[in-house]
């Protein structure tokens, strides 16, 4: 779509086919449909919104269905910034029950399919903000991305998804996960398309503890027609994790082009960066803080799913030395990384280390 406005029956025909949405609320849709086009960088662009993103008066569930009635009181501080830059907004696009998850089979909304191939996941947690740009309902989506949420629906659809620097974008008016890492993100069709929804997006958000303002001197850049002298560093980590043939062919695809437009590869070394080790540090973070967010959930017994109930149970009783430990291992891999990025511009690696899974598969543990 290039700013085309679906109508209600392609709503409803690409919702049946996908299972876009979790909360699909037509007088909603309609209203927001009906609007007059506005002007701004994102005048006219159609943007879904994930059922855990505020849209005044919409249904707001976080994929939840004790939330289902729910209906937010007012506009989550990215929807107002898109509707100030001229947008269409569609909430309730479909998600893995309270972000927790990589596939989005969501108990209580139903599963999205990949519109590439129905018989293949869309990713998660904000699958239903992938599906729906991948099947052309909307021009872009907002996702929100803890530890792969905006990343792993981007690769899984063949699009372009970013987790924005901590802070630049504000969360209020959205449902939290952990909030010492969680992070709201465009899904586009094009890498040309982030810059407008990012820049549109930033700035300070008072009712956000996390957020920072952004630089006033944050301009576009012209598209660069070569990348002679950008420095590019490949890990030599990856080889810890297991990829499919299919991906590292891929990489290896991206590393010539690259190299071919001018950039200097290299392998660099980052021992204090180990991916396995990492992503269960984080993820334990992601235990211990959303048992504090859902505690109230998690004492009723019977508002969360039983996966959610069990991982975010676990994170309650986790013992303060484990999770200690957990943000050592975290603040080694920042460490790392900065002393990394004095020597190199950008980091390469492949976004999930195997393509699309079958809906009938479970969610690869890595």
């Amino acid at each position: 779509m290039t700013g085309n406005t679906p109508d209600l029956a392609r709503v409803q025909t690409l919702d049946d086919d996908f299972g876009l949405f979790a909360d699909l609320d037509i007088e909603t849709v309609r209203a927001e449909l009906a609007r007059a086009a506005a002007h701004g960088p994102l005048a006219g662009k159609v943007i879904g919104l994930k059922a855990n993103i505020a849209c005044a008066g919409a249904p707001w569930s976080a994929g939840l269905a004790h939330r289902a009635q729910l209906d937010a009181p007012a506009d989550a501080h990215v929807t107002g910034r898109l509707r100030a830059a001229g947008a269409l907004v569609l909430p309730g696009l479909n998600m893995d029950a309270a972000a927790l998850g990589g596939t989005t089979k969501n108990p209580y909304f139903g599963v999205t399919r990949n519109p590439c191939d129905r018989a293949y996941s869309a990713g998660g947690s904000s699958g239903g903000s992938g599906a729906a740009v991948a099947a052309g309902l909307v021009d872009m989506a907002i996702g929100t991305d803890t530890l792969g949420s905006i990343r792993i629906p981007a690769s899984y659809c063949g699009l372009f998804g970013l987790k924005p620097t901590f802070g630049l974008i504000g969360r209020s008016g959205i449902v939290p996960l952990a909030p010492s890492l969680d992070c709201a993100g465009p899904l586009c069709v094009s890498s040309r398309d982030i810059w407008p929804v990012v820049r549109s997006l930033a700035g300070f958000d008072p009712a956000d503890p996390g957020s920072m303002r952004a630089p006033d001197d944050w301009e576009a850049s012209e598209p660069v027609p070569a990348m002679t002298g950008i420095r590019i560093g490949v890990p030599g980590q990856l080889k810890e994790v297991t990829c499919e043939a299919g991906i590292l062919a891929g990489f290896e695809r991206t590393v010539a082009a690259v190299k071919q437009l001018g950039a200097t590869v290299t392998g660099i070394s980052m021992p204090g960066w180990r991916p396995a080790g990492l992503r269960k540090a984080a993820f334990l973070m992601t235990e211990c803080e959303g048992a504090l967010v859902y505690a109230k959930d998690l004492e009723a017994g019977d508002r969360l799913p039983p996966a959610v109930q069990s991982m975010l149970g676990y994170g309650r009783d986790v013992a303060p030395g484990k999770l200690a430990a957990a943000h050592d291992v975290a603040r080694a891999a920042r460490d790392q990384l900065a002393r990394t990025f004095a020597e190199v511009d950008m980091i390469l690696t492949p976004t999930t280390p195997q393509r699309a899974i079958k809906l009938n598969t479970p969610a690869p543990a890595n």
